[in-house]
């Protein structure tokens, strides 16, 4: 119970301006919280398209795969379809390639939509609270002017006091935030290095898939 009246008073003697870095705390915290949602749940997905499609790749059931990535919505399903479509009508590897890079760059936007907001709103909570510091500040000298002198010192010391409340609750919020934009900037680079990864690999037997087929119709004619 102590500690709640502590936070309470801190914050509520902090002033007017620690309502806004408060919203905007929460705000960042919405946006994290859906944001590594919807990351893991994509590595979750990307992982177990690469383990059911790659045998598909390698015995060439091209018309499973096809199924398979039109019922799934992980990123790596995607890629795979435009591979295969790729194929169908050019067996270059360097078409094929293309079309799987085109369904890279697509993917990235929406694994880093939002992420950036974060580092933004960091940013206006520091700034919030210093300038509620600063309005603070300024508040409290003009009332001091008006002070009696016995009263100025103790009069401004607790102001200043409470001023500077609005600094430390921007960076209390500002900090968690940058943190939290770094931690999902650092898994949204590792989702996409996998499904790099596992576009070379699906690439690769896609490729040998073909030199085997072609050969093997030489080898009958």
């Amino acid at each position: 119970m102590d500690a709640y009246s502590s936070i309470t008073s801190f914050f509520q003697s902090g002033g007017a301006f620690m309502y806004p870095i408060a919203l905007v705390l929460v705000i960042g915290l919405a946006i994290a919280a859906e944001r590594w949602v919807f990351l893991r749940k994509t590595l979750s997905a990307n992982q177990k398209a690469y383990t059911d499609l790659l045998p598909m790749l390698r015995a060439k059931s091209y018309q499973k795969v096809q199924s398979y990535a039109n019922d799934s919505k992980s990123a790596i399903a995607r890629i795979v379809l435009a591979a295969v479509e790729t194929m169908e009508s050019s067996p270059r590897r360097d078409d094929i390639h293309s079309a799987m890079q085109e369904g890279v760059l697509e993917t990235v936007p929406r694994l880093s939509k939002r992420t950036n907001y974060l580092s933004i709103l960091a940013n206006i909570c520091t700034l919030l609270g210093l300038l509620g510091t600063i309005i603070g500040l300024i508040a409290a000298f003009s009332a001091v002017a008006h002070a009696d002198p016995a009263d100025k010192a103790t009069l401004l010391s607790e102001s200043i006091s409470v001023a500077m409340n609005t600094t430390a609750f921007g960076l209390i919020s500002a900090i968690p935030l940058l943190l939290v934009h770094s931690i999902l900037q650092n898994k949204t680079v590792e989702i996409v290095d996998s499904i790099e990864m596992a576009g070379v690999k699906f690439l690769n037997a896609i490729v040998k898939s073909n030199h085997a087929t072609v050969a093997t119709r030489a080898s009958e004619a």
